[in-house]
């Protein structure tokens, strides 16, 4: 088994690794407990990280699956638009975004509630860039796709033609 090349594939966005690492250091450190009931906590953080790792692994899966020859997640040989990537176009992200989330609440820790959107905001510039590339790559395919599927989450984005009907409804009018 080549675990190099295992390693190489492993979604592994560094923006919430760190903010995993730093959250639990510094929960460690400086406890910050989460209001509300521990058992809750618990419960939906469990929900939160089993939830983000299927979606990783579905994601991963599904992207295999649509490759032929050697598998390198870094260099797609085709844009995959179906499972998971037909709702968003980086469920690996916001599977990851999940589990950072989950392992915050299971802890019960309140640094969750800082560490989460920052890891998001810093890996939000690199996600930027991999659209630019995936543009690049796959031409008029990837911007038929962008226009499709919302970059996170479904229901997070409306079309433009919505929201200039809704606000050209909530115009008052003479």
């Amino acid at each position: 088994m080549d675990l190099v090349g295992v390693y190489r594939n492993l979604p592994l966005p560094p923006g919430q690794v760190v903010g995993i690492i730093v959250g639990v250091t510094l929960d460690r450190m400086f406890p910050a407990r989460l209001p509300g009931p521990r058992a809750v906590h618990r419960v939906v953080g469990a929900l939160l990280l089993v939830s983000g790792g299927a979606l990783n692994v579905w994601a991963l899966s599904e992207r295999r699956r649509r490759t032929t020859g050697t598998f390198e997640l870094e260099q797609p040989q085709s844009l995959v638009t179906t499972g998971p990537y037909a709702r968003s176009r980086h469920p690996m992200y916001v599977g990851w975004w999940f589990i950072h989330l989950g392992v915050g609440l299971l802890r019960g820790s309140a640094w969750v509630a800082a560490t989460v959107p920052t890891a998001v905001l810093v890996e939000h510039r690199g996600i930027v860039d991999e659209e630019r590339m995936l543009e690049r790559e796959f031409g008029d395919e990837f911007a038929r796709y962008r226009e499709r599927v919302p970059r996170y989450v479904a229901g997070w984005r409306r079309s433009a033609a919505a929201a200039a009907g809704t606000a050209l409804a909530a115009r008052p009018t003479s």
